[in-house]
């Protein structure tokens, strides 16, 4: 019997494995790519990233950017490997994505105490700890032998936005420029609309034809954490202008005033010859979207590098099956990491990783497992997804609303928000012999 299994080579296996080599742990990490593909994933490295190259806010009194903090005390292996292939994103951590996933995959194969099998998992493995990371597209095999274990799983749609050609944009109708002139001044660029554009485009949108839905993918929600552009859109004539299209923060040169909706454009790649369309997840048909998103004039000549696409996701009911350690309360010695828990966003599961190894590799040496308080992003993160105090469970990211609040009230929130995270990283001066 193979004494730890990690079954799923995504940002929260690869993290998984790691925690229990660093410990002295021989591992086997299955990776089905490049025997299988999942309807989302394209190349056969592991730690894919697929809808987006953004890994998040990098400073420290933002929510990702302390739960990024926190993952660098536990020696992360994504975080590291992110900061080297990082490309400008004004205030964000945005990677090279071929380029991360090719990092991370050499310094897995790298470690001694991994073996990686390229091989489909549909089955449970028998070994004496074991964690599930398989990602929110799980295989259908193994798929449902986790619901006969477990009593069932939930589902919600995922998107992901469309990558267009740096040379094939109209930049006499686009200007550079990083929202309140954080970071680099060309990290983003800025596609500007008028109000009768807006309102033409909005217009479009909304009446737009979606995309058939494939037969694995069928449909019971959509996830507003990644809500496709033109779901929102139908909201109101106005929700997306308040939305991923709103102008605060940025002044267009040539009016020298506020724009009344923009489309940001961020860096796909370090070169930057590709450009992703932030916030525009779309399940639209690839020609509508096409003909839709040429109404915003920086695009009306734009090439598409992939067109956006819309799949499901599948997460446990993990409030009732887990514990804050990503153990299986009714065993003990399975484990489960990533956005199957419910934990949604990069960081996130690869954090969710980071604790499932952890208290593997410590459930291994006969030591209690690790819970991180809830005043630590991934303390509260763990406790979201294991605490059963909610009414309707949907996946969640780092926030600093998941936190307990500061004995004392301060209204301004940059100051809140700064002594939030001081007093998590103060937690973890407290875990010198554990961390």
């Amino acid at each position: 019997m193979n004494k730890a299994v990690v079954v799923g080579g995504g940002l929260a296996g690869v993290e998984a494995a790691m925690q229990l080599a660093r410990a002295g742990h021989a591992v086997t990490l299955f990776e089905m790519k490049p025997q299988k593909y999942s309807p989302a994933h394209k190349n056969d490295c592991l730690a894919e990233l697929v809808c987006s190259n953004s890994l998040k806010a990098e400073r420290v009194e933002s929510a990702a950017g302390l739960l990024k903090t926190e993952m660098l005390r536990f020696d992360s292996l994504t975080v590291q490997c992110a900061q080297q292939v990082k490309v400008p994103a004004g205030g964000a951590l945005a990677v090279d994505r071929d380029a991360f996933a090719a990092l991370v995959t050499k310094k897995v194969e790298a470690e001694p105490n991994i073996t990686l099998v390229r091989q489909e998992v549909c089955d449970i493995p028998d070994a004496s700890v074991v964690i599930i990371a398989a990602g929110p597209l799980v295989s259908e095999p193994l798929a449902e032998k986790i619901t006969a274990l477990c009593g069932g799983m939930l589902s919600f749609f995922d998107a992901a936005a469309p990558v267009v050609t740096a040379e094939s944009l109209s930049m006499d109708h686009a200007f550079t420029q990083s929202r309140y002139d954080r970071g680099n001044e060309d990290d983003y660029i800025n596609c500007p609309l008028n109000k009768e554009e807006y309102e033409r485009f909005q217009e479009a949108l909304v009446s737009a034809e979606l995309a058939q839905t494939h037969s694995f993918d069928q449909r019971k929600g959509v996830y507003e954490g990644c809500m496709p552009i033109e779901v929102m859109a139908k909201r109101g004539a106005d929700t997306i202008r308040f939305g991923p299209m709103k102008p605060v923060g940025l002044i267009d040169p040539k009016t020298g005033r506020r724009p009344w909706a923009v489309l940001q454009l961020r860096k796909e790649n370090r070169a930057g010859t590709l450009y992703n369309l932030v916030g525009f997840q779309t399940n639209l048909k690839f020609a509508e979207q096409q003909r839709v998103f040429s109404m915003i004039p920086a695009l009306q000549n734009a090439e598409y590098a992939r067109y956006g696409v819309m799949h499901r996701n599948t997460f446990l009911n993990s409030l009732k099956l887990l514990e804050p350690s990503f153990a299986l309360r009714s065993q003990k010695n399975l484990f489960f990491a990533g956005q199957i828990t419910g934990v949604e966003g990069y960081m996130e599961s690869a954090a969710s990783g980071i604790l499932a190894g952890m208290n593997a590799a410590r459930l291994l040496a006969g030591r209690p497992a690790l819970v991180l308080p809830p005043e630590t992003m991934m303390g509260a993160l763990a406790r979201y997804v294991s605490t059963d105090d909610k009414k309707n469970f949907q996946p969640m990211g780092a926030a600093f609303g998941l936190l307990p609040p500061l004995e004392d009230k301060i209204r301004d929130k940059n100051e809140r928000y700064a002594r939030l995270a001081a007093r998590s990283l103060q937690i973890f001066e407290s875990y010198p012999n554990e961390i």
